[in-house]
């Protein structure tokens, strides 16, 4: 895939956030994925001892969630653990295994948030304006906002509110009384589809399909590594 850089990796925190006001102002988020045979799904692991990440990327056919790709690709960390600054940390790793893949999705699942993010610009934000995709946020614990409990069984689906009120995200029940996700928009794809398609990439789990396989293989890599030392 195709990468559209628009700014330096190489940033102090403060630049970071700088360059996170500039990124708001590009995520588009609206929009339909009118035909889908493709999703990816992307994760990655850390061995902080080495200071590596391990970026994954597995991208699998649509409806029945079959793998036709996977790319694992490790690198050294180079931006420090900051909450709210996680694309710093990892996104660059995610985008060069991108870079790998011959299939282009028609939507990225990420494992993190997106609008629903202190600056309206987390992670699958930053992925999704890089490479000009639709992408879904997905995450397993709140960062910011506040919403009501969704019902208990899967599917049910709870608003999620910024400080001022506004739609930021989705808390969703992917599985029957398991805890919810938190979805939110990334780039170019309405809240309601991204809803509806997180859910029709489930398989039983608490999270979508192509996440968990991204998840497992990122794990898998960060294992073997260690156990090649």
């Amino acid at each position: 895939m195709k990468i559209h850089r628009f700014h330096s990796w190489d940033v102090t925190p403060q630049e970071a956030i700088q360059v996170q006001e500039q990124l708001r102002a590009k995520v588009i988020a609206r929009g339909r994925v009118p035909s889908l045979t493709l999703v990816a799904g992307a994760d990655a692991a850390f061995d902080l001892r080495a200071r590596r990440i391990f970026a994954a990327v597995v991208v699998l056919t649509f409806p029945a969630l079959e793998p036709v790709e996977i790319v694992l690709h490790p690198e050294r960390l180079s931006f420090p653990y900051i909450p709210g600054l996680l694309s710093f940390r990892e996104a660059p790793a995610l985008l060069h295994a991108f870079e790998k893949i011959r299939h282009n999705p028609d939507v990225i699942f990420i494992d993190g948030h997106g609008l629903s993010h202190p600056r309206a610009a987390g992670i699958a934000c930053h992925v999704g304006v890089c490479l000009d995709t639709p992408t879904i946020g997905c995450a397993k614990s709140l960062l910011v906002g506040t919403h009501r409990a969704p019902g208990l069984l899967r599917g049910a689906a709870a608003p999620l509110h910024d400080a001022n009120g506004r739609v930021i995200g989705a808390v969703v029940r992917a599985r029957d009384r398991v805890r919810p996700i938190f979805v939110s928009v990334g780039h170019r794809i309405g809240l309601a589809q991204a809803v509806r398609l997180t859910l029709a990439c489930g398989k039983g789990y608490r999270i979508p399909e192509p996440t968990r396989q991204a998840d497992l293989l990122a794990e898998r890599g960060k294992r073997e590594s260690l156990g090649m030392r």
